[in-house]
């Protein structure tokens, strides 16, 4: 049968550019729709302009720090907020171009319209009703902030996709949630010069990271001033001519300028007519997919976080790397979603590659932990009382480094590194026979000889009609 095109990317995020590119390198026709801009979350309101945050927020601590170095400044620094906002304007629409003019290279069609799914090899454009047939549709649309928890006066919040642009600098800022999107944002503004307030349903910030840094985290941004309310949630929020009056569940009452919603992301499914060719979705939401990003219809294929497997940017880019290769290459690639770096660009950072303390407990028979916590160089001059932590975790029978976990300056720098020591299955023999950088804070992670901690499982004893006595 003959179609339009080969290809068919519903979403102009980072997996869905990758395919398109890697799909028409490879002679396939391809077209893709992006509603809004190409780059997706990570470019427009994600990663990029995240991270552009992140440096404008440091800025304050160097300020700050400078006067321990001998440098005098004369005023108190102030932050022009709608210069920032410029700014950071100014170089994600730079890099939307860049995918735009890249996809136009790679001969790919773009059509700058919604794009919603008619049947298993049709999609009709929302701009001018056309209707596109192709061999195979490749779904990439993301996700989208989720709104929770749904109480009264919930519309009056913002979501992390409205924080970057807003008119007015929040001088009070309530984050409600306790991942990474909440942690990076509320240490964000704190050193931009909110009073900010982090309220969240469990006990502690970044449920799934390694315990160590969680409560090392805890501690810093303490420091920084950002009031932590664990376990409390908003019950009812209230707009009124001084800000927005927030009722804790606690019973407490303050009020804020604005109220960020940080409590997870959604996959981006609804509208887009999946159920018309039969697609199969998750209790979530997300498209179902196996190994190779292949749904239960023949012809229709999904990357990215509307898959809700790993929700990071680097692995939307493989994923749809891998599915081009797959479907266009003649050569089959999975993407393998373990021992995946990461980073929380919080002030101080945390980088982590591998397996928890608590994840290789329940695995493995033996476990030791080799620990540092040391105060860096600069702030032995700045006075900042700041730690870096590192954590090794190690197979305590092969000698296999199975995680490896950072708080402080550069540890996601560190963690990319990271990722191909682990992946390559180093052993703790081989981080000690590796030579120091000296002086760095990364010397640390092939100094430590002293063995902190060693968990032993206790042996299981076989009960009558067991596995083991088969």
């Amino acid at each position: 049968m003959s179609y339009d095109v080969d290809l068919f990317v519903i979403g102009g995020g980072s997996g869905g550019v990758r395919a398109a590119r890697i799909a028409a390198g490879y002679g396939a026709s391809v077209m893709i729709a992006e509603e809004f801009r190409m780059g997706g979350t990570c470019v427009i309101r994600g990663c990029v302009p995240k991270k552009l945050y992140v440096y404008a927020s440091r800025f304050a601590d160097d300020f700050a720090d400078a006067a321990g170095f001998g440098w005098t400044i004369p005023e108190k620094p102030v932050l022009h907020w709608p210069t920032l906002v410029a700014a950071k304007e100014k170089e994600i629409s730079r890099l939307s171009q860049i995918y735009a003019n890249n996809l136009g290279k790679a001969g790919v069609q773009i059509v700058e319209t919604r794009a919603e799914i008619i049947d298993a090899h049709t999609v009709q454009l929302k701009s001018d009703g056309r209707r596109i047939s192709a061999g195979k549709i490749l779904v990439a649309t993301g996700g989208t902030p989720a709104l929770e928890p749904k109480v009264p006066g919930v519309e009056h919040t913002i979501t992390s996709n409205e924080i970057f642009d807003l008119a007015e600098f929040p001088k009070r800022l309530l984050v409600i949630g306790g991942g990474y999107i909440a942690v990076e944002f509320a240490s964000v503004f704190a050193r931009l010069g909110s009073q900010v307030a982090l309220a969240f349903r469990g006990e502690n910030i970044l449920r799934g990271f390694d315990e160590d840094l969680r409560e090392g985290l805890r501690v810093e941004l303490t420091h920084a001033g950002i009031a932590i309310h664990a376990a409390t949630l908003p019950i009812a929020l209230e707009k009124r001519a001084d800000g927005l009056a927030v009722t804790f569940s606690d019973g407490e009452q303050r009020v804020f300028d604005q109220v960020l919603v940080a409590t997870g992301r959604i996959p981006h499914t609804r509208g887009l007519g999946l159920e018309n060719a039969g697609v199969e979705l998750d209790h979530v939401g997300a498209i179902k997919v196996d190994a190779f990003s292949r749904t239960n219809v023949d012809s229709i294929f999904a990357v990215g976080d509307v898959t809700n497997r790993v929700n990071l940017t680097p692995v939307a880019i493989r994923e749809g790397h891998a599915f081009a290769d797959t479907q266009f290459g003649g050569k089959e690639n999975v993407v393998v979603h373990t021992d995946i770096p990461t980073a929380v660009f919080t002030t101080p950072e945390i980088g982590t590659v591998g397996m928890t303390e608590a994840e290789s407990r329940r695995i493995f028979d033996v476990v030791d932990i080799y620990e540092a916590s040391f105060r860096p160089m600069k702030a032995t001059l700045s006075g900042r009382p700041e730690k870096t932590l590192m954590k090794i975790i190690v197979d305590g029978v092969t000698d296999q480094v199975l995680g490896v976990h950072i708080l402080g300056h550069e540890a996601g720098e560190m963690a990319q590194l990271l990722g191909i020591v682990v992946r390559l299955k180093a052993t703790k023999a081989d981080f000690d026979a590796t030579m120091a950088v000296h002086p760095t804070a990364a010397e640390e992670l092939v100094t430590m000889r002293t063995r902190q901690a060693r968990y032993e499982r206790e042996p299981q004893i076989a009960g009558p009609g067991s596995a083991a006595e088969l």
